[in-house]
């Protein structure tokens, strides 16, 4: 099991046959022997390294990655290393490009999944987005390595969050083609110096399907020195990690601890009209909208599920919200317990939400007109040809989605509750 902190970092960049997980392991048991990495170092893989992207055998391939990750442990272990690279990971029916950590000697091999799928590729047909990016606690846990993969480098996000929850170490696992190697370099430079941290980068070499990678795996310091290189071939490669550096630099100036709460909620509240204009211009920007609606009286934990699977559909979610009149006609006269401004208010405070507007009609079917959403989200208890709106939106290019709840809580049975 690893103990102490991380002194060194390095990386092992090879050729990933696609399919052949035994080649696979066998280079990276060679490489390792070849390099003979000090203890106490972190080696970062390629992604997908014991796979490659072959889409159609992934579900079963990923069958056999316990297995190839106890002989990655194995291998840490032995060479008292922590290991991080990512493979296909099948939970709860939905396969993950998974980033997982070797050698720590945790139950299990902690992971983070990739949180940005590359269409391009048509990763998104394939697997599913992850949605919990928590740094992974090293040795005794007073050290925190972060993590990412391949095209989650383009969202700063990504790692910024890892880092303020205390990641001195960003671990990327990449399949990086060489026709942009030249942006992998600089943006990962950019994430070492906003946050402050070392970068560790493993890219794979060689060719997929015709489509050349770019190799030039890199280890990067705080202050965005490249501390090592590779070339375009087979090479590894294994550095100090000198931790003063980062404590001084972030001694003299911090620019991972500030976290201001940096706008106003209330004004997520909109009027239709300027929500018209706000959805262009995120449709402009090629950003997926989302609509649902309600009354959400009483907010509670069924609701704030339910909104925060909605959000997942896609990049903007627009909350319909009945106005004060528009429920006593529907709920009857006792009713809203909370006035419209409230609700709003209350509403826009979440952060999967990013716009509310108001509407008075029976229905929200002008609001879907007017704003034409991509996705348009309902419970699962309504049948798809009774939700308003849905052929409307399908008409567009849109979907529906139908969500269920998974709490049995209700408004009217928290007001019942109270009554009692």
């Amino acid at each position: 099991m690893f103990e102490g902190r991380v002194s060194h970092l390095g990386f092992l960049q090879f050729e990933i046959q696609a399919g052949d997980m035994r080649e696979n392991i066998r280079q990276v048991k060679e490489n390792l022997r070849a390099l003979a990495p000090p203890p106490g170092s972190l080696l970062a893989l390629p992604e997908l390294w014991g796979t490659g992207f072959l889409y159609g055998r992934l579900a079963q391939l990923s069958d056999d990655v316990p297995e190839l990750l106890d002989e990655v442990e194995e291998l840490a272990q032995a060479h008292n290393v922590v290991i991080g690279g990512s493979l296909p990971f099948k939970k709860d029916g939905s396969l993950y490009n998974t980033l997982f950590f070797s050698g720590i000697g945790a139950s299990g091999s902690p992971s983070i999944a990739k949180q940005y799928l590359f269409s391009l590729w048509q990763e998104d047909e394939w697997f599913q987005a992850g949605n919990r990016p928590e740094p992974i606690a090293l040795s005794d846990g007073d050290q925190l390595v972060g993590g990412f993969v391949c095209y989650d480098l383009r969202f700063p996000d990504t790692v910024r969050s890892q880092c303020s929850q205390g990641a001195e170490i960003l671990l990327m696992s990449a399949q990086w083609p060489l026709a942009r190697i030249g942006q992998w370099k600089v943006l990962l430079q950019a994430r070492a110096i906003e946050n402050q941290a070392f970068v560790v980068a493993a890219n794979a070499c060689g060719s997929w399907q015709g489509l050349k990678m770019g190799g030039h795996s890199l280890v990067i310091a705080p202050d965005g020195e490249i501390l090592a290189e590779a070339g375009r071939g087979q090479m590894s490669q294994v550095v100090p990690a000198n931790r003063e550096v980062l404590a001084e630099l972030r001694q003299r100036f911090n620019s991972v601890a500030p976290a201001p709460w940096a706008v106003e909620d209330c004004d997520k509240v909109l009027s239709l009209e300027k929500l018209e204009k706000k959805v262009v211009c995120r449709k402009m920007a090629g950003q997926k909208i989302v609509f649902t609606n309600g009354c959400f009286d009483i907010l509670h934990a069924g609701h704030v599920d339910y909104l925060q699977k909605a959000r997942r559909q896609g990049d903007f979610l627009i909350l319909g919200l009945n106005d004060d009149q528009s429920i006593s006609s529907i709920k009857g006269p006792g009713r809203p317990i909370n006035n419209e401004l409230q609700r709003a208010r209350v509403l826009a405070a979440l952060g999967c939400v990013d716009a509310v507007v108001l509407f008075g009609e029976d229905t929200p079917l002008n609001l879907i007109e007017r704003l034409s959403p991509d996705v348009l989200v309902k419970g699962a208890d309504w049948e798809e040809d009774d939700i308003v709106g849905a052929r409307e939106v399908k008409a567009t290019g849109g979907r529906v989605e139908r969500i269920a709840f998974v709490s049995d809580t209700s408004t009217t049975a928290l007001i019942e509750k109270i009554r009692k």
